[in-house]
């Protein structure tokens, strides 16, 4: 018996856009028509659409525009149902809301040439993103994310997840989307709190990534607090950009190492969110969590007072709330926890990502504990001063 190994390997090409339009369904905007006959093959393409019950009920009149569409480009588009599931997390910790979507596409016989259209936020586009993946080993996704959170980051990526076992995306996929179109118009209506979110990760990645875009966002913070248009797209476009070339070029789009500087302030994020049952959005807890590293950060000698003040400043600036929600030690020491857990979620050895000045970021594989309880007793001070 001949056992010498059979060995293979094969490289797969992935290709994918990022749109920027305003009212993507009106009669008159080509780009999804466009979008969606690239991949065309006998007659139209089916459609499912999986729309966040928060976009739905602040567009009124949205699903008619998409059926209105569809319609009028019924040589290429075939509406073949809608589907409203709950925005936010809500959507991601409960899998019957993916098997609702599974369902409907067994039900409409959408198949690996047909195309699910997430429209909505962050965790909506995870969600169904998910679904889609797992459906016949993979239905083509378009996202339309809705915020300024999911338009600058998590809908630009290749990841799609669930949250179960108390663990945000334990369950997930890597399977990059056909298209993201991000949409302008779907701004407009979203709460304050949304709208300053979102910016957490625009400071996240010009802090690990560009010293010059966070000097931007520091000039800025203001008139991006106050809903300005035109600074709000280029940070939206720059940090896509970003997230998107880190994705191409930092060697690991599918994440099998054990580093990952997009996820610079997510430990305590993760684990804050599941600790509050996310009251606290994404963003917010991103924010948080990026405060508590950069105060260990200067605790442990990787930068100064004045850098860490002058970051701080411009987080309070764009209207981020600083304090870590914690009423006693327990609490404290449950959210330390999270640096195991986030250790477990990356597997290998524990790799949280730091700054040592900004624009420049550096990994570390140990925590100090007590000067990290002594960055979450200082942060919290400083919240304290700041409201006296």
């Amino acid at each position: 018996m001949n056992k010498t190994p059979i060995s293979q390997s094969f490289a797969v090409k992935y290709e994918y856009k990022l749109y920027f339009t305003d009212n993507l369904f009106s009669l008159d905007n080509p780009l999804f028509r466009t979008v969606v006959e690239q991949f065309k093959n006998k007659g139209p393409v089916k459609l499912l659409f999986v729309i966040d019950e928060g976009v739905h009920k602040n567009h009124f009149g949205l699903t008619q525009e998409i059926e209105s569409y569809c319609g009028a480009f019924s040589d290429s588009l075939q509406y073949t149902e809608k589907l409203i599931v709950p925005g936010g997390e809500e959507s991601k910790n409960d899998h019957i809301h993916v098997e609702r979507i599974l369902k409907a596409i067994n039900a409409e016989r959408i198949c690996r040439h047909s195309f699910v259209v997430a429209i909505g936020g962050g965790a909506v586009v995870d969600m169904a993103g998910y679904a889609t993946a797992i459906a016949h080993r993979g239905v083509k996704l378009i996202r339309v994310p809705t915020t300024v959170l999911s338009q600058n980051d998590a809908a630009v990526g290749v990841k799609n997840s669930i949250n179960i076992f108390g663990k945000k995306n334990f369950l997930g996929t890597f399977a990059p989307p056909q298209a993201i179109i991000n949409d302008g118009n779907f701004l407009k209506t979203l709460q304050q709190r949304d709208w300053i979110a979102g910016i957490a990760e625009g400071i996240k990645v010009a802090l690990i990534k560009d010293a010059h875009f966070f000097d931007y966002i520091k000039q800025n913070a203001k008139k991006l607090a106050s809903r300005d248009d035109e600074s709000m797209h280029y940070l939206i476009y720059r940090c896509a950009e970003m997230h998107m070339h880190h994705i191409a070029t930092g060697g690991d789009p599918f994440e099998s190492g054990s580093s990952r500087p997009l996820d610079f302030g997510h430990w305590a994020a993760h684990k804050l969110e599941h600790m509050t049952n996310y009251r606290l959005r994404h963003g917010e807890a991103v924010a948080i969590g990026m405060a508590l590293d950069l105060t260990y950060a200067k605790n442990i000698g990787l930068i100064d007072a004045n850098t860490l003040t002058s970051i701080l400043e411009v987080m309070d600036n764009v209207g981020f709330d600083l304090t870590i929600p914690l009423d006693n030690d327990m609490e404290t020491e449950e959210l330390l926890k999270g640096i195991q857990e986030f250790r477990e979620h990356l597997g290998g050895e524990l790799t949280i990502t730091l700054i040592s000045e900004i624009g420049k970021k550096v990994d570390v594989h140990e925590i100090d504990m007590d000067k990290m309880r002594s960055a979450i007793f200082e942060l919290n001070e400083r919240a304290k001063l700041k409201l006296v």
